[in-house]
């Protein structure tokens, strides 16, 4: 089942690769994304933790594009490292960013809520990063430029023992480097 929708993704990037050239600014490079706020916690405010910044025009973009970078993390089910179909375009916006420029370099950080062991929850995070890396894999970004990392539950977004804590916890943070 997951081999067959990562095929469906992968075709649905291809036919999205193949589409009409528009010039959309997406972030610069060198804006030094950041995935995590002061606190550690994770952030989807896109270029300097912000939402602003100076964004710049690639070849390959989209419209919509320039949205779809600001937002860094992926979430996830509980027990699950099954990717959200509603994360697709957002992870496609980046695979053509990173097609854009050889020097962007992406880590992959893998997170889960407390339940569970700890042990478990860092290979849960670990599983969580290779699904994500796989999709952009898929999508043509060389894999030397994407590494991962699991932090499994040690790095929580958010503070609390209830669902909206732990859907908060579930989660692959894109890290800009």
């Amino acid at each position: 089942m997951n081999v067959r929708k990562l095929l469906m993704v992968a075709a649905a990037g291809l036919a999205i690769a193949g589409c009409g050239r528009d010039t959309v600014p997406p972030p610069s490079a060198g804006d030094g994304f950041a995935s995590a706020d002061a606190r550690g916690g994770a952030e989807t405010g896109g270029v300097n933790g912000s939402g602003g910044g100076e964004f710049l025009p690639f070849a390959g973009a989209l419209p919509g594009d320039r949205e779809l970078l600001e937002d860094l993390v992926i979430y996830f089910e509980f027990d699950s490292s099954e990717i959200r179909s509603d994360f697709n375009a957002m992870l496609a916006a980046h695979a053509r960013y990173m097609a854009s420029d050889p020097n962007i370099m992406v880590r992959l950080e893998g997170h889960a809520d407390e339940r569970g062991s700890r042990e478990y929850n860092i290979g849960l995070g670990e599983r969580r990063a290779q699904a994500v890396r796989q999709i952009l894999l898929l999508q043509g970004v060389p894999a030397a430029r994407l590494s991962t990392i699991s932090y499994g539950e040690e790095r929580p977004a958010a503070f609390g023992s209830d669902d909206q804590s732990y859907s908060l916890n579930r989660r692959v943070e894109l890290v800009y480097r």
